[in-house]
């Protein structure tokens, strides 16, 4: 059972991954388009895009906490219910995108108080702007990708994120460095090219449920009943928190960006390659994530509470041995990969600096990706939010802020941004031991 377990949830979450790459190959095109353009629109992409995340990474996790319950509905051999429950959360996802545009449309305070550069603001502004337009179709498509992730069936998700990303390359370019008639538009180009493939896989979405026999039995395309406040209660109670707790997770992260920024121009760009190859390695824990947390749930709706947690060790295993080669392979060719990321020398010096960092801040933050997503198969969600305030905001952001500017007891101000990745790290493995412990006595007691 073990191997054939193992071989489940590695080709679920290899699937899962080849499409998250694609995702991810979104940002790390317009950081390498935007750093060839100038400095100062790899910059003004650093600060944007970290906005953009916080904001759209939280609204996700809302979201995406709906997984284990339509995983739990088809275990169960219920998945005539499955269609009802996703017109349901329908109603969910326009709450969430009304919140994130106005989040998206009003970022000025937020700018002055973490001192970006005046120069820096409007370039960010704009960039926000576009990218409230297309928050709506990303996360409309974000709701698919969760059905087919409960389905065990990301197969159809996986091949539209790839032809994406065939789009999304020279769409970032043209728009960017202008050309047959457009004007150069800067780091605001990366993201018209983004509001154009957002839509684009929307609408194919759309078309897949409407013609796909994978989705006839669940009767998804039944008209869209009035609100289940009932039902709507139940998923805020589990999106809620989750949702939180991703934008605590995500934001102690891209808030370092903004953080940074005081430093320079130069930091701000060596930070921005060191935060875009964290993002493509967190890839693959959250795919281990989200296809054990799949099967975790499969077996929760079945009853099977051995067969679960026999699931969650292989998940957890897979991850952890993942985490090893990929740091390593990350710490030994820093600085190959800074060189292919920036064009100017300077940045490629903080940049490689910062990498050996990244390595320690991938071990911590893999295993404890995967601990979050199945505590969610259990229903446990409030806990990782408490958790993750007072780790990641408290140690990890206020301490590298600490570290970076004042000096925390006996090391003095170090005026760089590895200040950051340096709390950042502890505050990870910190939590990740919190999340083992949590994991353990809760699997114990049932």
């Amino acid at each position: 059972m073990a191997s054939a377990e193992l071989s489940r949830i590695a080709r679920h979450a290899g699937t899962i991954l080849v499409g998250q790459l694609a995702v991810m190959a979104f940002g790390v095109t317009d950081t390498l388009v935007a750093g060839r353009h100038s400095d100062a629109a790899l910059a003004a992409l650093s600060v944007g895009s970290a906005l953009y995340i916080s904001v759209y990474v939280g609204l996700m996790g809302v979201l995406q906490a709906l997984l284990p319950v339509w995983a739990e509905l088809r275990g169960g051999g219920r998945g005539h219910e499955i269609g009802r429950s996703v017109r349901q959360s329908l109603y969910l996802a326009a709450a969430c995108a009304l919140l994130g545009c106005g989040a998206l449309l009003a970022p000025a305070p937020l700018l002055r108080w973490a001192d970006v550069p005046p120069a820096m603001r409007a370039e960010v502004q704009d960039y926000l702007a576009v990218l409230a337009m297309a928050l709506p179709p990303a996360l409309l498509f974000r709701l698919y990708s969760t059905l087919n992730q409960a389905l065990a069936r990301p197969l159809f998700v996986t091949w539209l994120q790839v032809i994406g990303l065939v789009l999304k390359v020279p769409l970032s370019i043209w728009f960017t460095f202008g050309g047959a008639g457009l004007p150069a538009s800067g780091a605001v180009g990366c993201a018209w090219a983004t509001l154009v493939v957002n839509y684009a896989m929307l609408a194919v979405a759309w078309w897949m449920l409407h013609s796909q026999p994978l989705y006839a039995e669940l009767a998804i395309r039944a008209r869209i009943e009035a609100p289940d406040w009932r039902r709507l209660a139940e998923f805020l109670r589990l999106g809620v928190p989750a949702g939180l707790a991703v934008l605590v997770e995500v934001s102690s992260f891209t808030l370092m960006a903004l953080m940074i920024a005081r430093l320079g121009t130069v930091a701000s760009a060596g930070h921005q390659i060191a935060a875009s190859m964290t993002a493509v390695l967190y890839m693959v824990p959250l795919s281990l994530g989200l296809a054990t947390s799949a099967r975790v749930s499969w077996w929760r709706g079945q009853d099977d509470a051995g067969r679960a947690r026999a699931s969650l060790r292989t998940g957890l295993a897979l991850a952890a041995g993942m985490a090893l080669l990929l740091a390593g392979t990350v710490a030994l060719l820093r600085g190959p990969i800074a060189a292919l990321y920036a064009g100017s020398p300077a940045v490629a010096a903080v940049a490689a600096s910062l990498l050996g960092w990244v390595a320690l801040y991938h071990l911590a933050d893999a295993v404890q990706a995967v601990c979050v997503f199945i505590l969610r198969s259990y229903r446990v969600t409030l806990v990782p939010l408490l958790v993750y305030g007072l780790l990641l905001w408290g140690v990890g952001l206020y301490g590298g802020q600490l570290l970076a500017y004042r000096g925390l007891g006996p090391w003095p101000a170090l005026q760089s941004p590895a200040a950051f990745w340096m709390a950042g790290a502890a505050a990870l493995g910190t939590t990740a031991a919190v999340f083992l412990l949590l994991l353990w006595r809760l699997t114990r007691a049932r």
